[in-house]
């Protein structure tokens, strides 16, 4: 059996992501260590977080005695600091964290945090403008990046398929997109089948290729 202790998860930084991450885990039912060097900013969120001290991260000495060794998830959160986000990366790393998560901001921050130890990178500005771009031209209601070439939309039906089933319509031959789920207008969503009717007003979650589902949201 698993070491309960282990399926918690530290946040480093309490900037605006770092506690969004810290209150949605918390949300989430998980156990949440946060920490941050600002005493006012650890005071702050005293009530709103189980588990909140301040404190160097970027000292390995520190985070043992913390016990951060014993979880098994780390995000390190800082964003303005590019120095105080490598050292903790690598010392959450050095500690044996098996997962250790990083905020970077450019790719250069990117590759020193993998070669130091970070098992995933992330890179929410970029991320959260990538979306917002393809929101712009108001065809696509969102859009997630999953991977470098691979995206979900969510977007309406081409008027002209309006009123068709998904296999009438042969969306997948003709556009090289698959439908997951679609929404009618005032209902919820739900998994799509091929008798699913493309009804006016719908909202489709569509996934494939870049290329392929952002050619569908411009035929809409």
């Amino acid at each position: 059996m698993a070491d309960p202790v282990r399926s918690g998860v530290v946040v480093v930084g309490l900037g605006r992501f770092g506690a969004a991450v810290s209150l949605e885990l918390e949300a989430l039912g998980h156990d949440v260590l946060a920490i941050d060097s600002s005493e006012a900013i650890v005071q702050s969120f005293a009530s709103r977080v189980t588990h909140v001290v301040a404190g160097d991260a970027a000292d390995g000495d520190v985070l043992r005695a913390l016990g951060v060794d014993r979880f098994s998830h780390a995000v390190v959160a800082i964003g303005d600091n590019l120095e105080a986000s490598i050292l903790a990366t690598a010392a959450l790393a050095d500690l044996g964290v098996p997962n250790v998560w990083a905020k970077a901001l450019s790719a250069p921050h990117a590759s020193i945090l993998a070669r130091v130890g970070a098992t995933k990178v992330v890179f929410p500005e970029r991320d959260m403008g990538v979306r917002l771009a393809h929101q712009f031209t108001g065809q696509v209601i969102d859009y997630i990046e999953i991977d470098d070439d691979f995206a979900l939309v969510e977007t309406r039906p081409p008027a002209d398929v309006t009123g068709q089933t998904l296999q009438e319509a042969q969306l997948r031959a003709r556009y090289d997109v698959t439908v997951v789920s679609i929404k009618p207008v005032g209902g919820s969503f739900t998994y799509a089948t091929p008798d699913t009717v493309l009804a006016p007003g719908a909202v489709l979650l569509v996934a494939g290729q870049k290329g392929a589902v952002e050619r569908f949201a411009r035929a809409v």
